[in-house]
């Protein structure tokens, strides 16, 4: 039986195939599942799709006309699968629930370091021999305030990296993590993390409560001075918002791995294409933004995990086995 992946980099690509060699024939795209591809799984029973897939009723029912059973999403996202439709649909949905939390939080490290020291701007003056410190200076983090918004396995890992820092850390979640509060962390309201923190880290998935979660209101809350860094997903963030406070001058740097609107945009070369975008064109003109293509979970490490736990949902799911993993059948 032959599956078609959707999506899969350049890199990812052995690493699937080899991942799949003992089980399954399977087919590798580099284009993303949306309403145009969709048609191109017609007789394929298992479709894998990635975390910027369009899996909304259009493409579910495409899908399913066409033979689709399961869909094994490589990603722990999940918020672009409509999950109501794929269930009525009599469709199987499963996701990678864990992989290497290290990957995300070192990179969200990698951005609030970047932003901090003006990194990128150091690098761009000496390529042309300049090597000046005008405008390089940063700020010791050591001392001063971590707020780490969700707190789970990735928001754990932050902690454990600011605290290394010897930064004081500051957590917001629905639930408080004993591991987290091993370090130090206090649990206190969205607001107050957000006033008194000097670097805000986000790492919650985006669901309706979290849509805009850093809205107009909350980004005013925010210290002028601070860093914000998102790795986790870009509805996050009102964007729009984010950019009004960024005109008035305010942030020491902001960190963004996530776009709220990357879904077919991002993973792409758009070098030589006009953006249509506004928002994001203009907000790559900030120096003090700095804006990646979301690579946070790409490492070697990572995507080993999150290609043997979709060979792993696969396997489940032929042999009628109901992993942890699977969003639906809910039951």
């Amino acid at each position: 039986m032959e599956i078609l992946a959707f999506g899969v980099q350049a890199d990812e690509k052995p690493l699937i195939e080899h991942a799949f060699r003992d089980h399954h024939q399977i087919r590798c795209l580099d284009v993303f599942l949306n309403e145009d591809t969709a048609p191109i799984a017609a007789g394929y029973e298992i479709v894998s799709s990635s975390v910027n897939a369009d899996l909304g009723a259009p493409v579910l029912q495409t899908l399913a006309a066409g033979g689709t059973r399961l869909i094994a999403q490589r990603s722990t996202g999940f918020n672009n699968i409509d999950l109501r439709v794929a269930e009525r649909l009599g469709m199987t949905v499963a996701r990678v629930s864990y992989y290497s939390p290290y990957a995300v939080a070192e990179f969200a490290w990698t951005l609030a370091l970047a932003v901090n020291r003006r990194v990128v701007r150091a690098s761009i003056r000496t390529r042309d021999f300049d090597f000046r410190l005008d405008g390089l200076m940063g700020r010791d983090l050591h001392g001063r305030t971590a707020g780490v918004i969700g707190t789970g396995k990735i928001g754990e890992a932050f902690a454990r990296i600011a605290h290394g820092f010897g930064m004081r850390l500051l957590g917001w979640d629905v639930a408080e993590n004993p591991a987290c509060m091993e370090l130090g962390m206090k649990y206190v309201s969205r607001d107050q993390l957000l006033a008194e923190s000097d670097l805000v880290s986000l790492h919650v998935p985006l669901m309706p409560e979290t849509h805009n979660l850093i809205d107009a209101a909350a980004l005013k809350t925010m210290k002028d001075d601070a860093i914000l860094v998102n790795s986790s997903r870009g509805g996050l963030i009102d964007t729009a918002a984010l950019v009004a406070e960024l005109r008035e001058g305010r942030f020491t740097g902001v960190g963004l791995d996530v776009y709220e609107a990357e879904a077919g945009l991002f993973y792409v070369d758009r070098s030589l294409q006009p953006i249509e975008d506004d928002t994001l064109a203009r907000l790559v003109t900030f120096p003090n933004v700095l804006v990646t293509s979301h690579q946070a979970y790409y490492t070697e490490d990572a995507v080993r995990q999150i290609v043997d736990t979709t060979v792993r949902n696969v396997l489940d799911y032929k042999a009628g086995r109901r992993s942890e993993n699977v969003l639906v059948p809910r039951s």
